[in-house]
Formats: C-alpha cells, structure tokens, sequence
C-alpha cells in the first residue's frame, strides 16, 4: 500500500567533497510541492534537484546538473519507497571532484533513497475523487472538515461566483462530508463525483 510521510524529514552525507542535504515532505496539492521547493531551495548551492509525485502527476528536475541524473533518480526513489503525495528536494554544493553521470544518479537517487527509508510513513487509502462548489466566505470551514476526515484538496478554481473544488476522500468519508456541507450551506454545496478517480 502506497505511504505518505507524517512530517519533514531530513539526511545529509558528503560524497568525494560534495555536500548533499535531502529534504522531503508530503504534500497535497502541485501548488504545496512548488512551494516547498521554492521555501527550502538554497541559492547559494551548486543545484537544488527535485522530484514530487501526486497520484499519477508527478515532475522532476535536474537544476543544471547532466540530464537524467538527478530529477529522475529521485522521482525512482519515491517509487522504490511505495511513496505517494511527497516532494523530495536534494540540494548540493559542489566539492571541485566530478562524480561523473552514473556517480551522480547513484548521489541523487541514494540521498532521496536513504531519507525516505528513515522517514515516518503514513499509510495511503485509495480515495475518491469529487467536484464541488462554495462561497468564498465558507472555504475555510469546507478546507478544514476536508482536512479532519483525512481528504485531500486536489485544486481550486476561484470564479465570479466562489469557489469550484476538486478534491480526493475514502468511500466511507464521503457521506460524513456530504452531511456537514449541507448543514453548512442549507444543502447547497454538494459532492459530485469526477468520470476518473485518482490512482493511488
């Protein structure tokens, strides 16, 4: 069964002078994946190589090192790990000894591999995704119930007349959630669900 993480996790190592710091963390959305790349990016380091994967979404980069050395590996990790819903960021400062293409899949790939090994996991449930509309003025409270019953925000569309939703939810929450919008917006906010359910 494919895991998450339940918080930050962090592994450090020096290979041939080259300094590696590995950070990774789970994440909900693509948005929250950018911005912890963007937060934990050190830009005083030689590379800040990346991968995230979101159900079957997922991007890398290899940030200026040799194509396919860094990014790819990571992302590989994450799969290696069973993981799902994490971003894994690598950042390196360059030691002046050139570890070559196979030497640099095997830095990116062993730091991604090695912190999540170490990481606390959390185990994933096979969701639902679902399609709904709020008001602005009732988005934090449809955030925070989705947050209690352990759903995800997928994205949000902010248009003339609120707020349109996606979002992922286990079976057995839906009808608790479905319950608490129409209490919350006199059974006008309802659930629908998507033609294609995320693969987790």
């Amino acid at each position: 069964m494919p895991s998450t993480l339940t918080g930050l996790c962090e592994y450090r190592e020096e290979i041939r002078k080259s300094r590696f710091i590995t950070l990774a963390a789970p994440i909900n959305n693509a948005r929250q994946a950018q911005e912890f790349i963007e937060q934990h990016s050190d830009h005083n380091a030689s590379h800040n190589c990346w991968a995230w994967k979101l159900g079957d979404q997922y991007r890398s980069s290899d940030d200026g090192e040799p194509g396919g050395t860094a990014g790819r590996p990571i992302l590989s990790a994450i799969e290696a790990q069973d993981c799902d819903q994490v971003v894994v960021l690598v950042i390196r400062w360059y030691g002046g000894i050139q570890l070559g293409t196979g030497g640099l899949a095997r830095a990116y790939g062993g730091g991604a591999n090695k912190c999540l090994q170490n990481a606390e996991k959390l185990p994933l449930f096979r969701r639902v995704e679902l399609k709904c509309a709020c008001d602005f003025n009732e988005l934090a409270l449809v955030k925070l119930r989705l947050a209690e019953l352990n759903g995800i925000l997928i994205d949000e569309t902010f248009t003339a007349n609120g707020v349109e939703l996606r979002l992922a939810l286990a079976e057995e929450h839906i009808a608790p959630l479905q319950q608490h919008l129409s209490g919350l917006s006199r059974g006008r906010i309802l659930l629908h669900r998507s033609a294609v359910d995320p693969a987790e």
